[in-house]
């Protein structure tokens, strides 16, 4: 984290404090602040004042989860002891950020119960929503080599999905059909080759599973997949590390000579949509315009929707990425479908840019990642498809 640059950024949207709340690691945020330990079992409380240093309150059951954060330590002794440091530490404060959405909004930034939020108010302060704040620290790349390890497993996980395909042809050659799940199978293990990390997936689809976003192949309900048929591979991986970002990706292909034209139209629409997405951020960090991720949804959808495929799309655009164990980052997704994510896409954060239409008998999705260069703007930092994959 940057406390400077987070903290001017507290001062010129006159935020006077940033307090992140966790009961029993209830909010992700704050273990992207804050070196502690892996089991908390009672309420922490870090304030991050616009002027001054942060500090930590946790109780003394957990204080030695805490041996190595980088902010001082203070303990509070039961519920009264808590809302007793509250009281004192938000004293002359006037308008105080937390993992909080007015009205729901953006489920993505709200971590903190309503109790909690009514307790802080009750002190005479103004609670607002720290969704910015946790853009500029914990969603921020934080360094060249982040950038380039990112790279380096955009690198791999390309290879890797070449080498899916590569598999599912040999395996028509040789007169087998593989099974989903065995695809699913070869992916991880070549990630497991190459010392890769991933938290789950990834996803193999066929015709008809294509068109579910959220297939899941199992050996339990095994599909082969057979010449003719259409093939969606959507994987991810990382470098080792919490620091590092995933590279996620999702490739198409037809296990044939020539894609059928029902295939191409709809691969050719939602390639169109993506590119509108680029095209949009591009140009918006070139003029120096703002940005917000609920806009490149909407440029995304428009291509999609012109084709005729309206009623076809099932999710947003795209979802951030940034440091952490989860695939799905913290920052801005790209959404003014599932919800309004009215958060400007910030430098130094990245994103997946993914449109997708899903028919009952097939679907397409294409995604690709950013990232917002602090001094170049946004860059493509994934292997790009423009056709779809011939597996013969």
């Amino acid at each position: 984290m940057n406390l400077p640059a987070l903290q001017s950024f507290m001062q010129d949207r006159r935020i006077d404090a940033w307090l992140v709340y966790d009961f029993r690691g209830s909010n992700p945020v704050l273990s992207r602040l804050v070196t502690l330990g892996t089991h908390l079992t009672r309420r922490v409380l870090l304030l991050i004042p616009a002027r001054g240093e942060p500090r930590l309150a946790v109780s003394p059951l957990d204080i030695n989860q805490f041996k190595q954060a980088e902010f001082p330590v203070e303990q509070y002794l039961g519920w009264q002891g808590l809302r007793d440091w509250l009281a004192t530490s938000l004293a002359g404060v006037s308008r105080v950020a937390m993992e909080y959405s007015p009205g729901g909004n953006l489920p993505i930034c709200s971590f903190v119960d309503c109790g909690t939020v009514e307790m802080v108010r009750a002190l005479g302060v103004e609670v607002v929503s720290s969704a910015d704040l946790v853009q500029v620290s914990a969603a921020c790349w934080n360094g060249e080599h982040i950038v380039k390890n990112h790279l380096e497993a955009s690198c791999k996980v390309a290879g890797v999905k070449d080498a899916a395909f590569n598999y599912i042809a040999q395996q028509h050659r040789a007169g087998k059909h593989p099974m989903e799940h065995e695809v699913a199978q070869f992916i991880r293990d070549q990630f497991k080759a190459q010392n890769l990390q991933f938290p789950d997936g990834p996803i193999v689809g066929v015709n008809a599973h294509a068109g579910d976003p959220h297939f899941e192949p199992s050996a339990d309900h095994p599909t082969p997949i057979k010449p003719g048929d259409w093939i969606l591979i959507d994987l991810w991986a990382r470098l080792a590390g919490d620091d590092n970002i995933h590279s996620d990706i999702t490739w198409v292909g037809y296990a044939g000579n020539t894609v059928p034209d029902k295939h191409q139209r709809v691969f050719n629409a939602v390639k169109a949509g993506r590119d509108a997405a680029v095209a949009a951020v591009q140009s918006a960090f070139a003029t120096g315009r703002p940005i917000q991720g609920w806009q490149l949804d909407d440029a995304a959808r428009q291509p999609i929707i012109d084709a005729g495929f309206a009623d076809f799309i099932k999710h947003r655009t795209g979802h951030s990425l940034s440091p952490g164990p989860a695939v799905h980052g913290l920052g801005a997704n790209l959404d003014n479908m599932e919800t309004r994510d009215t958060r400007q896409i910030m430098p130094d954060t990245g994103f997946t840019i993914e449109p997708g239409i899903y028919l009952p008998d097939m679907g397409v999705r294409l995604e690709i990642n950013m990232y917002v260069c602090p001094k170049t703007g946004p860059q493509i930092t994934s292997c790009v498809q423009d056709e779809p994959v011939l597996v013969v």
